[in-house]
């Protein structure tokens, strides 16, 4: 078997569900499986996955195991010379697979691939790319010098710019492709940090073994992010642990730095925590694109395009834009997301198995379901 995509799950029934739509389709050329682990979700996600995919491996802990520990799992069961670890709260393109195992790809010292990510107003997510968070790099970040210039950009990869692929050193858990047999030899994510910097520990990892991480931008993948957290005490806390970790693992022990990255640590979790504001957007206007017969019942006014090049957007109205993913191609509506990103345009996919809309407006709030 080529390809093993494993994504694990918790309580993000519907995107997971737009989400194996995506990947089912991005498989359809290659030989592969998906193995769905759940970290005991208490919405339906397991009863929804029993239904609607009763072909994928489904794994159902009867705990939350966390991060590294579930992945863990469901690897362990995986069959393919390569592994994708994928978010639940993401839509790959038709293409994203096959692109990156090309085999041009892949050469002796290939250790993991990642790619473009963009959120779900189509805009690109920085983290995509990242460099190796020392104490000098993770100051930079924490108090915005990557802002001001380049020579402070280490730890976005600002050496490269998003359109450009090369070398990083740290690629973000939400999509990371690499052999399995490179996965098991460093040991996999390591299970006694629960979550938020297990990917930055497993790049590193890689790093040292003497493999070279790439970043690859020709195919994007949706990450709506955060979709299974809520930023509350537990996430700032679970935040400052698990820097901590990664630190304690890899670095020097001295009592400068200890405090320093304790304080700063507390800072930038405490940033993510207040940058979660769940904004409500008035909506003056739908726009749908639908090369089927699709009617749906909205709260306002909706205009019915069969065409992407009919679009002409009217900046000073809020217009929802809506896909119906059953005559649009996953890859076709992320690239109009990104050739059309505006402060007045948001997106929503139409999902017609379960007939809801899904998307999110802001990469720092949670996403939107509307059951139709």
């Amino acid at each position: 078997m080529h390809l093993s995509v494993i994504i694990l799950n918790y309580n993000v029934c519907f995107f997971l569900e737009q989400c194996l739509l995506s990947v089912q389709k991005a498989l359809k050329d290659i030989d592969g499986e998906i193995i769905v682990i759940d970290n005991a979700s208490s919405d339906d996600s397991c009863e929804m996955m029993k239904i609607k995919f009763p072909q994928i491996k489904l794994i159902q802990n009867k705990d939350n195991l966390g991060f590294p520990k579930g992945n863990n799992i469901g690897v362990a069961q995986a069959k393919g010379e390569y592994i994708c670890i994928l978010n639940p709260d993401t839509v790959v393109a038709e293409d994203t697979f096959s692109k990156i195992l090309n085999t041009k790809n892949w050469q002796l010292n290939t250790g993991i691939i990642g790619c473009k990510l963009i959120d779900g107003a189509g805009n690109f997510l920085p983290e995509s790319k990242r460099g190796v968070p020392t104490p000098w790099v993770a100051f930079t970040k924490i108090f915005g010098l990557y802002k001001i210039s380049n020579y402070f950009g280490k730890y976005y990869a600002q050496h490269l710019s998003e359109n450009e692929s090369g070398k990083v050193d740290i690629l973000v858990g939400a999509f990371m492709v690499m052999k399995r047999e490179l996965y098991l030899e460093v040991g996999g994510f390591d299970e006694d940090c629960f979550m938020y910097s297990d990917d930055i520990d497993l790049s590193y990892l890689v790093l040292k073994t003497g493999k070279s991480n790439y970043y690859f931008h020709e195919t994007s993948v949706i990450h709506y992010k955060g979709e299974s957290t809520v930023r509350d005490g537990t996430y700032m806390k679970r935040f400052r642990e698990a820097m901590q970790f990664f630190y304690k693992k890899h670095f020097k022990k001295s009592w400068f730095f200890d405090v320093m990255m304790q304080v700063g640590s507390f800072v930038f979790s405490l940033l993510k925590k207040n940058q979660q504001k769940n904004e409500v957007r008035t909506i003056d206007e739908y726009v749908v694109f639908s090369k089927g017969n699709l009617e749906l019942n909205l709260s306002k006014k909706a205009t019915y395009l069969v065409d992407f090049n009919q679009f002409v957007n009217q900046p000073k109205k809020n217009i929802e834009i809506i896909f119906d993913t059953t005559t649009f191609s996953f890859a076709e509506i992320i690239t109009f997301m990104q050739l059309n990103k505006s402060k007045n345009l948001s997106f929503k996919n139409y999902i017609s198995s379960s007939n809801y809309l899904i998307g999110s407006n802001n990469s720092n709030d949670r996403g939107q379901i509307i059951l139709l």
